[in-house]
């Protein structure tokens, strides 16, 4: 069982990182980030994948 919280709203992990909402679902609908949906919207994403799309979004040469 995990000890650290790995799912967050989209608006809260947008605003931990510094981008935007929009990168955010980009990123969900190209299948890079998972995410829990309720009633058809992104409720939750999974902030260890944020974490790796902002660390390649920072290291690209």
């Amino acid at each position: 069982m995990s000890l650290v919280k790995t799912w967050f709203t989209p608006e809260d992990a947008a605003g931990m990182f510094g981008i935007s909402k929009a990168l955010l679902l980009t990123w969900v609908d190209e299948g890079l980030v998972r995410s829990e949906r309720e009633h058809g919207k992104v409720a939750r994403v999974n902030i260890d994948d944020v974490k790796l799309q902002v660390d390649a979004l920072v290291h690209r040469d």
